[in-house]
């Protein structure tokens, strides 16, 4: 009798450890979005006939996920746009400059969502505005997740998202003395965010 409990009763821990990381999702909830585990990568051409590829790092925000009601879901995300990196100083300088990102006067970029939907299993669409150099203009993230919450440093839960886009400088009115063939006008990015549950 009492193996038979004893039996019964771990094979209830299991099955409720097994249920415990999805109903993390089952509810409204906010995630903050962790700086040492996010960030932005991007590639543009250059004459037309290489790639120059470079990365921001210090990404902040939140996510408001609302697993019943994923319209409900929210994403606000701020970036350091100092924090450009492409791996050449001279270039990275110039970047900052009022010719590009103009970090003196504009030192973040932001982007809000606007709309959340399910895109396919484990596929989101995310249509959001993107505030870049004093423009704001709408961009769609394609976004795998979110990734299955996992318990992290400190017990918290964590989960993952990955976003791709593409925006046109020209759009944003972005480094406009450089056009083609300098620089390509299309930009693409990839957003990679791990965040923690509140």
């Amino acid at each position: 009798m009492f193996q038979s409990v004893r039996r019964l009763a771990l094979g209830t821990a299991v099955l409720l450890a097994g249920v415990a990381v999805p109903a993390a999702f089952a509810q409204a909830s906010t995630w903050a979005i962790d700086p040492a585990h996010s960030g932005v990568e991007f590639s543009i051409k250059h004459l037309g006939v290489s790639t120059v590829r470079g990365s921001f790092s210090g990404v902040t925000g939140t996510v408001v996920w609302d697993e019943k009601n994923v319209g409900a879901s929210h994403v606000d995300t701020v970036i350091d746009a100092k924090t450009v990196n492409t791996g050449q100083e001279k270039r990275d300088e110039h970047l900052k400059s009022p010719d590009f990102f103009d970090v003196n006067q504009y030192p973040t970029i932001t982007f809000k969502s606007t709309s959340v939907k399910r895109d396919g299993e484990g596929k989101l669409q995310i249509v959001g505005d993107l505030k870049l150099g004093g423009q704001t203009k709408p961009v769609t993230l394609e976004v795998d997740g979110p990734a299955t919450p996992q318990k992290g440093m400190g017990g918290k839960l964590v989960s993952g998202f990955s976003a791709t886009g593409t925006i046109k400088r020209s759009d944003f009115n972005f480094g406009q003395k450089y056009g083609a063939p300098m620089l390509g006008d299309e930009v693409r990015f990839t957003i990679d965010l791990e965040v923690s549950k509140q």
